[in-house]
C-alpha cells in the first residue's frame, strides 16, 4: 500500500516563505478582526502606523499560523480565526500601536482588536486595551524630565529674587 504524500503548491510555501520573512522583522503581533472595514480605513491605519516604525497587513490564518511557528513564535493560533489582520510592532511601541487601533475603533471604524503576541506571551484583547492606556515612552521621559527641571527653576527663581532683593546687580568679587 503507497503512503499518502501532502502535495504542497510552490506559490502557497513562497507566500509563507514571505510572510515569515516580514514577520521576523518585528517584535510584536496584535491580531485584529478587520470585517466592516474600508479600503481607505485600512489605508488610514497602515499610515498612522506607519509613522511608529509598525505595520497593518491583511493575512491568510493559516499562513499566518506556519508563519509564527517557523519563528518559534506560537500560541497566538486562537486569535487567527476568521478574518484576520496584524499590527506588526517593533521595539517597545506595542501601547502606541494599540492606541492608534483603539482611537480607529472609537473614530468609528470597525477594527476589533482580538489580542496579541508580545515578548513570546499571548495577551488578550483586554490585556492589549490596558495596554493602550499606557503613557508612551516619550510621554515618560517628559514627564521625568519635567519633575528633574523643577527643583533647578525653583532654584534659579529664589536666586534670582534674592539679586533683586539686593539692588538688582549681582556684586563682582
Amino acid at each position: 500500500m503507497e503512503e499518502f504524500k501532502a502535495h504542497i503548491n510552490k506559490a502557497k510555501e513562497d507566500a509563507v516563505a514571505a510572510l515569515r520573512e516580514e514577520f521576523a522583522g518585528y517584535d510584536g503581533y496584535i491580531f485584529a478582526d478587520y470585517r466592516g472595514m474600508t479600503v481607505a480605513q485600512i489605508t488610514q491605519i497602515r499610515k498612522d502606523l506607519r509613522k511608529d516604525d509598525a505595520s497593518f497587513r491583511v493575512v491568510k490564518n493559516r499562513y499566518a499560523k506556519i508563519a509564527l511557528q517557523n519563528l518559534e513564535k506560537g500560541g497566538a493560533e486562537e486569535q487567527m480565526v476568521g478574518p484576520t489582520a496584524v499590527a506588526l510592532v517593533k521595539g517597545d511601541t506595542a501601547n502606541v500601536v494599540a492606541k492608534i487601533l483603539f482611537a480607529a475603533n472609537k473614530d468609528g471604524v470597525n477594527v476589533q482588536v482580538k489580542g496579541a503576541l508580545l515578548n513570546g506571551e499571548v495577551l488578550s484583547a483586554e490585556q492589549i486595551e490596558a495596554i493602550s492606556k499606557l503613557p508612551t515612552k516619550l510621554e515618560l521621559i517628559a514627564s521625568l524630565m519635567g519633575t528633574m527641571k523643577a527643583p533647578v527653576q525653583k532654584l534659579a527663581a529664589t536666586l534670582l529674587a534674592y539679586v533683586e532683593s539686593k539692588g538688582g546687580v549681582a556684586s563682582e568679587n
